[in-house]
């Protein structure tokens, strides 16, 4: 008789350690989150760290003057860029001087602020700014600022 109860415990002991396995083993159903948080938290800071790098991107030798710089604008800067060929840029897109009023025309009714930058290769032409500067006031854009280096020659000849 005491067989039978080893051998009835026994058996029991198995089929109660098969259930905790069974429990142990079920599919979880619930999404782990945090590598695509710490995913996202680096793709942030990527961003963050670039943006700034990729603002202005047609490259410029300005011309260097004794100039102060100018506050932050409201919205994103509106910038015209002539290179030392000529060509004529709208933010970093060639633009022809042909489509240049229509555009800065159709911008112009959608911004808020009529200020615009001029960025010019200090080997242009006066001539080709001053027509630069009379499309953008016949877009309708009347503040134009200049965009230069900074530590230039001051009017006494003297850097700062």
């Amino acid at each position: 008789m005491g067989a039978n109860v080893q051998a009835s415990g026994g058996a029991d002991r198995r089929a109660r350690r098969g259930r905790r396995r069974g429990k142990h083993r079920r599919v979880m159903a619930e999404i782990n989150v945090t590598p695509f948080v710490d995913v996202m938290l680096v793709l942030l800071i990527i961003f963050m760290v670039a943006a700034p790098l990729s603002v202005v991107g047609v490259p410029v030798e300005l011309s260097q003057t004794a100039a102060k710089s100018l506050e932050a604008p409201e919205e994103e800067p509106l910038a015209i860029t002539i290179n030392a060929d000529g060509q004529v840029f709208l933010q970093t897109t060639e633009i022809s001087r042909d489509d240049l009023i229509p555009r800065l025309r159709a911008i112009a009714a959608e911004r808020v602020d009529d200020k615009i930058f001029l960025r010019i290769d200090g080997q242009v032409e006066w001539d080709t700014t001053a027509q630069i500067m009379g499309a953008l006031n016949a877009a309708g854009f009347s503040k134009i600022g200049f965009v230069t280096e900074g530590g230039g020659p001051t009017l006494t000849g003297q850097g700062n």
